[in-house]
């Protein structure tokens, strides 16, 4: 089990609604982390190749990845992270409203760490985002993201 330690989330999302609800899942489940928001793929490339605003951005140790994303596309932004040697080792988790057999092979062709579709309920929405949260905090052990750079 992972020590309490905060972890940094990456939330990629470009609805407004979807962004209130993660932060509300986060906030009603007492989550130790810092949810970062970026609306697009050329800031979430930003966001974690530390450029322009970005410069002082922590290196996330989760990203909640959408795939229909304005600017550049949520399969690039998951084929740019798992190209790039300094951060495919972050899990990527797409949430996305896509049940697309073919988004979801895609996805881990492109080796998401997991798809999860979000529900259209707000208490499921909830709950998925809460479940995401418990694996990937309290039962995956993931590396001191310090230790990357």
């Amino acid at each position: 089990m992972n020590d309490l330690r905060w972890i940094d989330v990456l939330l990629v999302e470009d609805d407004p609604g979807d962004v209130l609800l993660t932060r509300e899942a986060f906030e009603l489940n007492k989550v130790r982390n810092k949810l970062h928001v970026v609306n697009d793929g050329e800031q979430a490339m930003a966001f974690l190749r530390k450029e322009g605003e970005y410069a002082d951005a922590p290196r996330p140790d989760l990203i909640l990845l959408d795939l229909n994303l304005p600017r550049k596309d949520g399969r690039e932004v998951l084929q740019d992270i798992k190209g790039d040697e300094r951060l495919r080792g972050i899990p990527v988790v797409v949430l996305t409203t896509s049940e697309s057999e073919e988004d979801i092979l895609r996805s881990y062709n492109l080796h998401a760490n997991a798809y999860v579709s979000k529900p259209v309920d707000f208490d499921q929405f909830i709950s998925v985002v809460r479940r995401i949260d418990d694996f990937f905090v309290t039962v995956v052990k993931l590396p001191n993201s310090d230790q990357h750079y």
